[in-house]
């Protein structure tokens, strides 16, 4: 995966973070790849889980499968946007 793509789809997770968890640009813009997600970030509920998958799935065109939705998948900002990278790229 070139550099540009790898950067286009952490955007992605990070709009997506922004837009499903209504925190704010400033704040999103902030995390890094050890950025705690899950159980880190009270906004991020096993409710708001779901709806965080199923745009991530519609904004970069994946399929995200239900046996690799788990605790390290939402570790971190870092985990999230590794896995995502990897199903973009196939």
């Amino acid at each position: 995966m070139t550099t540009t793509r790898r950067y286009d789809v952490e955007q992605t997770v990070r709009s997506v973070l922004r837009d499903v968890l209504s925190i704010d640009a400033a704040r999103a813009d902030g995390f890094t790849a050890s950025t705690e997600l899950f159980g880190a970030l009270p906004e991020l509920d096993s409710m708001a889980v779901a709806g965080l998958l199923t745009e991530l799935e519609d904004r970069l065109d994946i399929v995200i499968d239900d046996d690799d939705v788990d605790g390290d998948l939402l570790a971190t900002f870092g985990s999230l946007t590794d896995y995502a990278s990897r199903k973009v790229a196939g």
